[in-house]
């Protein structure tokens, strides 16, 4: 049994090892590139020998899903107040979005439901529920939050809505576009995602207030 293993599993190969090298994968060469084949390769096994470890192309996508996630979540929800954990794992998954572009597609096609990525969605719930937003409305904050930072992502990894190309339109016939575009400068978009990220918790606050159950 052993002599079979040891074919069948590289001797120190896990899953963590397996989907860190798929990410870097993508990292450096997209999503395309991105095959059992070409992993095994990458990681000096054949392709056969990493079904020990993801069943499938599509739990293989998931857990590439998850190690973009997981540079993201904080230590511990809750250790702040509910707004400043949100804010901070905003930015953290932004952070690690643009750290990893190729990867922001997947985001925007899969729901991931692997059990890490299901642990921190738990957690985030749990936080939200302790703060006093009710529990169906805690999947509203949670999916909203998610939805504007990946699709904020997906605009700066295919540079939409950036200033620059607005700066240079004809300022006659777009004097208001090109003068925002001007005065924003060449690096708002960090600027832009801070401000509708707290307009986007602002709203949260508002609806927590105005909860019958909230204090």
């Amino acid at each position: 049994m052993a002599a079979n293993r040891a074919r069948g599993q590289r001797a120190g190969l896990t899953r963590q090892a397996v989907l860190e090298a798929a990410l870097q994968l993508v990292d450096r060469e997209g999503l395309k590139a991105l095959s059992m084949r070409r992993l095994g390769a990458e990681l000096g096994v054949e392709a056969m020998t990493l079904y020990h470890h993801v069943p499938n192309k599509i739990a293989l996508l998931d857990g590439v899903i998850e190690q973009v996630v997981a540079e993201a979540v904080p230590p511990e929800f809750g250790a702040a107040t509910w707004r400043d954990d949100l804010s901070a794992y905003a930015h953290a998954l932004i952070a690690a979005l643009g750290a990893h572009p190729h990867a922001v597609p997947l985001l925007l096609s899969r729901p991931a439901m692997t059990p890490r990525n299901l642990r921190t969605l738990e957690a985030v719930v749990g936080m939200l529920y302790e703060a006093g937003f009710p529990l169906p409305r805690t999947l509203d904050v949670l999916y909203s939050l998610t939805s504007f930072v990946v699709g904020h992502a997906a605009a700066q990894a295919g540079d939409v809505g950036g200033t620059g190309s607005m700066a240079a339109l004809d300022p006659e016939a777009y004097p208001l576009l090109v003068g925002a575009a001007r005065e924003a400068g060449e690096d708002a978009a960090q600027a832009r995602f801070a401000f509708a990220l707290d307009a986007l918790l602002s709203g949260f606050e508002r609806e927590l207030a105005f909860t019958p159950t909230a204090g």
